[in-house]
């Protein structure tokens, strides 16, 4: 290791390296060195650096960017230009975390649709479109009721049906007025006109498995055929949570 000059505190210096009262006045703060290392600059008794009048360190003559750099304190102030940048500053904070994302909006829930199909024979006498008592009292039970299930209805859609006898135009007529005589009830019940529409299907959508011969008695026939006679009710909307 290179022996550190040491220079009294009271010691002039002479020659051009000399400081005067004058400018040592000057000098704001001190520049302690770690005597403990080797120290490439001329210090005094306290391990203060000496400094000439312009404020500038006095090197020994054994200074080296790398002796600088490893007496930290004395090098970083004197010489900070010719020392590494990592050296004398501090190296930048982390960057901030990103911020978590906002949670995903909860999914809204699925329409629900719930599908009722009553028998005809349920609502209606045979061949007729009028309402019977005992079929405003099954569409209160099978139908009304069920709206509680719904927190909003989007639609209730009512398809009448009949069975194969009569003629194409006989039975698609029949089938939308008895489709017509459930919405009227309903709308009576204070469910929104705007909420039901109304389909007629005839006698086009059998209901399969149901086989019966035409060469039976016409009273067992119809009897036969009454699954067919019937109304389908479909509710789709939100369901309660």
């Amino acid at each position: 290791m290179t022996k550190t000059r040491i220079i009294p505190a009271m010691l002039a210096l002479t020659g051009a390296f000399a400081i005067s009262p004058a400018a040592l006045a000057q000098q704001v703060k001190d520049i302690v060195a770690d005597t403990k290392l080797e120290v490439p600059y001329a210090i005094d008794q306290r391990g203060v650096v000496a400094r000439n009048s312009t404020g500038l360190c006095w090197r020994t003559g054994s200074w080296t960017p790398q002796s600088a750099a490893a007496n930290t304190a004395a090098g970083c102030a004197c010489d900070k230009d010719l020392l590494p940048r990592e050296k004398c500053e501090p190296p930048a904070p982390p960057p901030a975390a990103a911020p978590a994302p906002a949670p995903a909006p909860a999914a809204a829930p699925a329409p629900a649709v719930k599908s009722i199909t009553i028998k005809g024979s349920a609502l209606f006498a045979f061949d007729q479109t009028v309402l019977k008592p005992e079929g405003r009292a099954v569409l209160d039970k099978d139908v009304i009721a069920k709206l509680n299930d719904f927190e909003k209805i989007s639609l209730i859609m009512i398809t009448g049906h009949t069975d194969r006898l009569g003629s194409h135009p006989y039975n698609q007529k029949l089938s939308e007025k008895r489709a017509d005589a459930v919405r009227a009830y309903l709308e009576s019940k204070a469910v929104k006109a705007g909420q039901i529409e109304t389909l007629g299907a005839g006698k086009t959508q059998a209901v399969p498995g149901v086989s019966c011969s035409d060469k039976l008695p016409r009273k067992k026939l119809i009897e036969c055929l009454a699954p067919n006679r019937r109304v389908e009710v479909e509710i789709k909307g939100t369901p309660r949570k």
